[in-house]
C-alpha cells in the first residue's frame, strides 16, 4: 500500500544500532551485528558480547551472508526502509521530533520534561539499547542544552531542565567521545557550569562533580582539566561541598582528587582552601568505615604536599596533624589510608620539630606501634618505623612532651 511504512523483520535489524543490516557479521558466539557498531563496541575495550552478555574468547567476525541475502531480496521485492521510521522514540515520536522539543523555546516545561523522561528511561537500559542515543550524539547535544545561556528563563523552572537533561548526559556519558566536554573552553558556557555548581540542586552538583572526573581522566581534555584548575570560583565550590555535610561531598572529594592529578592544579586547589576542606572531611569522617577518608588522606593530600604552602597550610590548621595522626592506625581489613598518613607525617615532622611534638601529644607513637603489630603491607612497616625512629628520637631530648 502506498505510504504505508512496512515493518522490518527483527532479525533484519542490528542489536546495537536497531537499523536495517548493511553488512552483517557473526560474533563467535552466534549474535550477528552490523560490522561498525560491533567494531566500535569492541574498539572501547568491551569483550562480551553485547546480547548474550558472554565472555569472547575470540573477538574476530565473520560476514553473514546469508543473512546479507536474505536482506538484499527483501529489498527487492518493493520493501522501502524508512530512516525516521527507525529512529523513534516511542510511537509518537521521533529522534529528530525530541530534538525540536527540546530546544526550541516555544515548548512548554513539561512537555520537555516529558520527552527527558523517555530520554532518561532509554539511557538507563543496557549499552545495547544506549546505542541509537549514542549514534546519535545525543550526549553532546544534552551539554548543549544544559550550558547554554537561557536568557529570561524561570530560575526554577530551568534547574529541574538541566537536572533532568544532566541525569541523561551522565548515563550516555561512559559511552560516549568525551572531546565534546571541550565546549567548556567557552567563557560562556564555562560560566553556566559554575553557576550550575553554586545554585544547583544536590543531584546536579553530583553531576557536575562526575563530568570533573572525566574531564580529568581523558587525553582530549586535558586542556579543559587545566582550565577548571584556574578558575578560582569554580575549585571555591567543590571544596565548599566538603565543608558542608551535604550528600554530594564524596563527589566532591572525587572531583578534587581527578582535579589534583595535574600538577598544574595543585597550587590553587591548595590556594582556595582544599587543604582545610579535607582536614575537615576526615576528621568528621574518621569513623565512618564506608567514607572516603583514606582517598582524602591517600591520594588526595600526597598529591597536595608536594606543593610548599599545603605543608604550611596543614600545620596551621587547628586539627591537621591530629586529623593525620588519627589515621595512621584506622580500623579496617586493608588499613587504607594509614600508609599515606604516615607518609604525610614524615614530610611534614621531617621540617618542623615542633609539628613531631605535636603529633606525639597527639598519640602518634601508640598508633604507630598498633599499626606495627596490625596485618598491614611491609611497605607501610617500613615506614612506620622511620617516622617511630624520628618521633622516638624527638621524645628522647624532650621527654616533657606527652603522649
Amino acid at each position: 500500500m502506498e505510504g504505508v511504512e512496512r515493518i522490518i523483520p527483527h532479525f533484519f535489524r542490528c542489536p546495537i544500532s536497531l537499523d536495517l543490516f548493511k553488512d552483517p557479521v557473526i560474533l563467535c558466539t552466534g549474535q550477528t551485528y552490523e560490522r561498525s557498531s560491533i567494531e566500535k563496541w569492541l574498539s572501547t575495550g568491551n569483550l562480551i558480547c553485547p546480547v548474550t552478555m558472554q565472555k569472547l574468547h575470540d573477538p574476530s567476525v565473520v560476514p553473514n551472508h546469508t543473512l546479507r541475502h536474505l536482506i538484499e531480496e527483501w529489498l527487492q521485492s518493493g520493501n522501502q526502509v524508512e530512516s525516521d521510521h527507525l529512529k523513534m522514540i516511542d510511537n509518537d515520536h521521533s529522534i529528530a521530533a525530541v530534538k525540536h522539543i527540546l530546544e526550541s523555546s516555544e515548548s512548554k516545561l513539561d512537555h520537555k520534561l516529558q520527552m527527558l523522561e523517555k530520554i532518561q528511561a532509554l539511557s538507563e537500559e543496557l549499552p545495547l539499547q544506549n546505542s541509537l542515543l549514542i549514534q546519535l550524539d545525543f550526549f553532546k547535544f544534552l551539554l548543549e542544552l544544559v550550558f547554554r545561556n537561557a536568557e529570561g528563563s524561570n530560575f526554577q523552572e530551568d534547574l529541574r531542565f538541566v537536572e533532568k537533561a544532566l541525569i541523561c548526559a551522565m548515563n550516555l556519558l561512559p559511552f560516549s567521545e568525551l572531546g565534546c566536554l571541550n565546549i567548556l573552553e567557552e567563557e560562556a558556557k564555562l560560566s553556566q557550569f559554575i553557576f550550575l555548581l553554586e545554585k544547583g540542586s544536590i543531584i546536579i552538583k553530583k553531576c557536575l562533580c562526575h563530568m570533573v572526573e572525566a574531564i580529568s581522566s581523558n587525553l582530549e581534555t586535558q586542556q579543559l582539566c587545566s582550565t577548571l584548575g584556574k578558575s578560582d570560583k569554580l575549585l571555591q565550590e567543590i571544596i565548599h561541598l566538603l565543608h558542608n555535610n551535604s550528600n554530594a561531598v564524596e563527589d566532591g572529594i572525587k572531583a578534587i582528587s581527578a582535579l589534583a592529578l595535574l600538577e598544574l592544579n595543585r597550587e590553587n586547589l591548595v590556594k582556595q582552601g582544599a587543604i582545610q576542606g579535607l582536614i575537615t572531611y576526615i576528621f568528621n569522617a574518621k569513623k565512618q568505615e564506608k567514607s572516603l577518608a583514606p582517598m582524602a588522606m591517600g591520594t588526595i593530600l600526597k598529591l597536595l604536599l608536594s606543593v610548599e604552602s599545603a605543608k604550611q597550610a596543614v600545620i596551621n590548621h587547628p586539627l591537621g596533624i591530629d586529623a593525620i595522626v588519627k589515621m595512621v592506625f584506622r580500623v579496617s581489613s586493608h588499613h587504607e589510608g594509614s600508609e599515606s598518613a604516615v607518609n604525610s607525617l614524615l614530610i611534614i615532622c621531617f621540617e618542623s620539630r615542633s609539628v613531631g611534638e605535636e603529633a606525639i601529644c597527639a598519640g602518634v607513637l601508640t598508633q604507630l606501634l598498633l599499626l606495627l603489630q596490625s596485618q598491614c603491607s611491609g611497605r607501610t612497616k617500613t615506614k612506620a618505623r622511620m617516622l617511630l625512629k624520628l618521633l622516638g628520637s624527638m621524645w628522647t631530648e624532650n621527654p616533657k612532651v606527652s603522649f
